[in-house]
């Protein structure tokens, strides 16, 4: 299977309409992969919170749009990191957007544990309750964003719901870095799952971004990882070897709790 990340930055100077174009041709560059990535929040940044209401969209909206056609012209499963999805009846969600080869909307995924600490997104935007996975071809895919990497019992949740492997855009900031690492690492080792986690580069309302888009193999072994700047990072893996390795150390079937 490959897998592609468009690791890009979120410049202040562009517009969402702009930077919407761009990364749908970086999507149809990609025409071959079997899965393409996109970070979270792209069309704002992630810490851009002034922008998250007047920049919302409904959930079939204009980036909806794009990122659908952008899949079916390259005939790529694209989950299309995050936006700011307005809901008509309720608040703000940070909600993911996964599309079929096709262009047809296969899962959305509304955030569930939001960051800020009473400030920013944890009280900007409205909670998601459902776990999300859904069955590729060569795998079956667990859904999270960002700030759920550092609650393991979703995880949890989501391989229980046959998840094999696990996506994760994210526009994390650069001074915790070495936690986005280490908790990709963990996430695929207690799981033995393949990780595969979607960052931003550049500088987010002045919060410098971590960028390392990373992919983790269910041994934890870092099979690629990119740099701080804009990148494309592109890894080609075995679906299979989540199976090979719950088979070969079977520590889940000695789960307690």
């Amino acid at each position: 299977m490959r897998a592609s990340l468009i690791q890009i930055a979120v410049d202040e100077g562009e517009s969402v309409e702009s930077r919407r174009r761009r990364v749908a041709s970086l999507v149809r560059e990609q025409a071959g992969a079997d899965l393409v990535v996109l970070p979270e929040l792209w069309t704002t940044g992630a810490f851009a919170y002034e922008a998250f209401g007047t920049e919302a969209e409904p959930l079939e909206g204009p980036t909806y749009e794009a990122m659908a056609k952008a899949a079916s012209d390259a005939g790529v499963w694209l989950h299309a990191g995050s936006i700011p999805e307005r809901d008509p009846e309720g608040p703000l969600y940070n909600t993911s957007l996964v599309f079929s080869p096709s262009g047809d909307l296969a899962a959305a995924y509304r955030k569930i544990h939001r960051f800020g600490f009473d400030k920013g997104e944890a009280v900007l935007m409205g909670a998601g309750r459902e776990l999300v996975t859904l069955r590729l071809p060569e795998t079956t895919v667990g859904v999270a964003t960002c700030y759920d990497l550092r609650f393991p019992e979703l995880f949890r949740g989501l391989v229980d719901a046959g998840a094999e492997t696990l996506v994760i855009p994210a526009g994390w900031p650069e001074r915790r870095r070495a936690h986005w690492t280490l908790l990709a690492q963990a996430r695929a080792v207690e799981n033995q799952a393949f990780v595969l986690a979607c960052g931003t580069a550049g500088t987010h309302a002045g919060v410098p971004q971590a960028g390392h888009s990373i992919v983790v193999d269910p041994w934890g072994e870092v099979l690629a990882e990119a740099g701080a700047d804009e990148e494309i990072l592109t890894v080609e893996f075995d679906p299979a070897k989540v199976a090979t390795t719950r088979e070969q150390f079977p520590a889940l079937k000695d789960r307690v709790l």
